[in-house]
């Protein structure tokens, strides 16, 4: 995800008050003595005080902005890396701000600092270093709540969006079930056809099912697969051909419905099947891996499609699996890396 920014008004609005804030004892003191008639502090009050503004000004905003944006957006850190840079800078800010401030004042102002000026110039740092890194997190946590709950809204808002599709795209499944069955009544002494007819029904049982579903173990993922397998052989017959070696250990696992069909159905759709290219389609399995890959000849004419499946499919491992579907192309062939979690 990419990190919100913290407005800069927001971050300019906030040194000024702390600034203002954490410098009003000592002017509320010298305005004390300028009152009761100490007019030595008249001529250096207001110089005094804009100095001390620009510099608690300037250092309450670098804080800010390198605490609550430059280290997670310029440097992209996250966690303990992102902790431990910020602790750095402040410390680096704060003790090249006192340098300054101790070297200028007297070249400024006219005055030498005292020994009573130099504790509470440190003192009033270190306690506005403090306040300045919990707001910087404060911050942070704002922006990225509010990102979150925009996103979380729009998750809402497609869900709103693909049920009401559904609803307007369903079939009556027990309609499409009574005429599949039909059918099978009617063919019945044509062995091919039947069989080619129940492997349908039952693909289109799973694909109902799994939308219920978000993970499928490999075992269940690969029965569906044959039948898909079994209506494309139908199909285009010896011009199509399945290798499927999945080791045994693996077929536990767990992966989103539907994946290697898609990632076939790929194959089918876009490269050329014919007597003298035939399509070879290879489904293996290599460490914690399914590799789905096939020779790269693409059609002259492309089937109709969306273009989406690949990467409908890529979202939802992320989101399932929290992995990367790899998808390599190198050396004429195409293929397609998923990865597989550990059973827990």
């Amino acid at each position: 995800m990419i990190l919100p920014i913290v407005k800069k008004p927001q971050i300019i609005k906030i040194a000024l008050l702390l600034a203002v804030l954490v410098s009003l004892p000592r002017n509320i003191h010298v305005y004390n003595m300028i009152s009761s008639g100490n007019e030595q502090f008249e001529n250096v009050w207001v110089l005094d005080f804009l100095y001390r503004m620009v510099f608690m000004v300037f250092f309450s905003w670098a804080i800010l902005e390198i605490n609550a944006n430059v280290v997670y957006i310029k440097f992209n850190l996250r966690g303990t890396y992102a902790t431990i840079v910020i602790i750095l800078f402040d410390l680096v800010m704060l003790f090249a701000t006192l340098y300054l401030w101790k070297a200028l004042h007297p070249l400024i102002i006219g005055n030498p600092l005292s020994d009573e000026d130099r504790g509470f110039l440190t003192f009033g740092y270190v306690t506005l270093l403090i306040v300045l890194y919990f707001i910087a997190r404060i911050l942070r946590l704002q922006v990225n709540q509010r990102v979150t709950d925009i996103e979380n809204e729009h998750l809402k808002h497609q869900n709103l969006q693909k049920e009401l599709t559904a609803l307007k795209n369903q079939i009556d499944p027990h309609f499409l079930f009574n005429s599949l069955n039909s059918l099978t009544s009617l063919i019945r002494d044509n062995e091919p056809a039947t069989q080619f007819v129940k492997k349908l029904s039952y693909m289109y049982r799973y694909i109902l099912q799994s939308g219920d579903i978000d993970l499928v173990s490999i075992r269940e993922e690969l029965k569906f697969l044959e039948s898909y397998t079994y209506l494309m052989k139908t199909r285009y017959r010896e011009r199509f051909e399945i290798e499927v070696a999945i080791a045994e250990g693996l077929l536990g696992r767990k992966i989103p419905p539907l994946a290697l069909q898609l990632l076939v159905e790929n194959a089918v759709k876009h490269n050329e099947i014919s007597e003298s290219n035939p399509l070879l389609v290879r489904v293996y399995s290599r460490e914690n891996s399914i590799f789905i890959e096939n020779p790269l000849r693409p059609r002259t004419t492309m089937a109709v499609g969306t273009g989406t499946g690949l990467l409908n499919l890529r979202k939802r491992y992320l989101l399932l699996q929290h992995q990367t579907v790899l998808v390599r192309s190198e050396n004429g062939i195409f293929q397609v890396e998923l990865p597989l979690r550990k059973i827990e």
